[in-house]
Order: structure tokens, then C-alpha cells, then sequence
């Protein structure tokens, strides 16, 4: 067998929007450059309040004349709905792929189904691919894992996800790592909550961070994470030791430099800085 690994992702699901005006749509009130679906590839993006907090994470890949959206599934009749309220009297339309399942593949490349659709995954190259493919059918060529597999991997990278490490509805792209990941385009122009995002970005404030920490036990998700009796944020996702935390940065410097511990509930927690970030981590 490959050393590759394959898993699906039965949590995630798709929308397709199709029309004349798909693309202008789109381009109009996400957070990424629909232009870089063009030659098969795809967008990380985001749907924003006006006031600049994430309400659906997503990825958007070009699909014969129109787009797929890949997202949580028990996300996409609220967001076929929200992104109806944007319709207006555009030539779109919106509607639920039911016939497609969603698949991760990472450390390989998979044998892919008739009827599938793969693109790079792009928030970061570690992760490896995402498949769209029919129901019923599988992926050749790889080891076959578990959606517990894969958000371990995403876990030790640093890569958050949507109602797992973040609120959906309640965190600015800055603080789910959406500038670190390609998940805005601060280039391209206008999309809803632009004008917040922005003047976060130039004016440099974002004080919360998702960030990987680790645990002399293992975690749990959802544990308030403290400076002493100081709470700086939450656990998310977790595998074992390791996790990743919503946490306000500056009072985990404030602590690192007074030499206080970071506890989340009883078990002793360091933080550790991704690959990718480029924004300082506490040691």
C-alpha cells in the first residue's frame, strides 16, 4: 500500500452555484479571489458578517461552468440561505450536492474515483488534497484512516476549522488564522465586512490567535485555558497531548515573562508557533 492516507470527512458537504453570474457573485462578497479557482485550483475563504466575524468557512473550487462549495454540512441550508439574501437579481443558483461525499488525502496522491473532483488543499501544502466524489465510491491507492486521523494531522500543523476552534459568528479571520492561511485576499477588492478586516491587517491588533499547545496529560476540548487565575482562552480540537487554543496572546506573553504557568483545568499546557505563522508565539 501507499504511504498516503485517505480519509472521509462525513461532517462536510457541498453547495453548487451555477449561472451567468456565479462568478461576479461570488467574487463579490467572499473573502478570497475566485480568479485562483481557474486552472483547477481552489480558494480557502470566508463569509463575513458587516462587521467582519466569520459566519461560514468554506473552500470554493471551479465545476463545469460553475462552483462548488465545500463546507460543513449542518452548515449548508443556513448558508444556501445567507448566500441567497446576497442573490438579489443576479442569475444564480444555489443548491445542495447531496450525491457528494468529501475526502481528505495527505503524505500521497490517491487514486480518484470516476466523477471526482480533487484540488490542493489551500491553506497549506502539508495538508495534502480534498476530494469531492460520488456516494458510494472510494479512493485507490492509499491507506485508509480515519476523520480522527485527519484532524490530528491538522491539529499538529496548527491548522484550525469552523466550530471546532473558532465560533462561527463570534471570531474575526485574523483570529481563525485567515491571513496566515489564504483565507483573505486584502487585493482583491471588495466583500462583505472588508472595511473591518482591513484596518485589522494595517493597524496590526489582532491580540487572539489560535495556536498549537501542548499538555503534560491529556487535554480536553472546551477547557478554559488560564495565566495563573487569569482566563486567556479555550481549548478546541484536541488529539491526546495536543490541541489547539483560541488564547489572547499578549497576556500569555504578560505570563511567560512573569514566569506564571498556562494550566488548562489541572494539566500544565506550553504553546508551540506553526511553521507558517508569522506572528510571534509566547514560549
Amino acid at each position: 500500500m501507499s504511504h498516503c492516507q485517505a480519509a472521509l470527512l462525513l461532517d462536510r458537504g457541498a453547495l453548487r452555484v451555477t449561472g451567468a453570474d456565479a462568478a461576479k457573485f461570488l467574487q463579490g462578497i467572499i473573502t478570497s479571489d475566485l480568479d485562483k479557482t481557474e486552472d483547477g485550483g481552489a480558494v480557502h475563504a470566508a463569509l463575513l458578517t458587516p462587521q467582519g466575524k466569520i459566519l461560514f468557512d468554506f473552500f470554493v473550487v471551479a465545476d463545469d461552468g460553475g462552483f462548488l462549495i465545500e463546507a460543513a454540512k449542518d452548515t449548508l441550508p443556513e448558508l444556501s440561505t445567507r448566500l441567497g439574501f446576497y442573490r438579489l437579481r443576479a442569475a444564480v443558483e444555489i443548491a445542495e450536492v447531496p450525491d457528494l461525499q468529501v475526502a481528505a488525502v495527505w503524505d500521497g496522491t490517491a487514486d480518484l474515483p470516476e466523477g471526482a473532483t480533487s484540488f490542493a488543499d489551500p491553506r497549506l501544502a502539508a495538508l495534502g488534497t480534498r476530494i469531492l466524489l460520488p456516494k458510494g465510491s472510494t479512493i485507490g491507492g492509499c491507506d485508509e484512516s480515519g476523520a480522527g486521523a485527519y484532524h490530528a494531522h491538522r491539529i499538529r500543523l496548527g491548522v484550525p476549522e469552523g466550530g471546532r476552534d473558532f465560533a462561527l459568528g463570534d471570531s474575526f479571520p485574523h483570529e481563525a488564522l485567515f491571513d496566515q492561511l489564504n483565507g483573505v485576499d486584502f487585493e482583491k477588492g471588495c466583500f462583505v465586512g472588508q472595511e473591518v478586516v482591513s484596518r485589522m491587517q494595517h493597524r496590526g491588533t489582532t491580540r487572539k490567535r489560535v495556536v498549537p499547545v501542548e499538555g503534560d496529560a491529556p487535554l480536553e476540548a472546551g477547557t478554559e485555558v488560564r495565566a495563573g487565575d487569569l482566563p486567556i482562552g479555550r481549548i478546541g480540537s484536541v488529539d491526546g497531548q495536543f490541541g489547539l487554543a483560541l488564547l489572547r496572546l499578549d497576556r500569555a506573553a504578560d505570563a511567560s515573562a512573569k514566569g506564571t504557568k498556562l494550566t488548562a483545568g489541572e494539566t500544565a499546557i506550553t504553546l508551540h508557533k506553526p511553521a507558517f505563522a508569522q506572528f510571534d508565539v509566547p514560549a
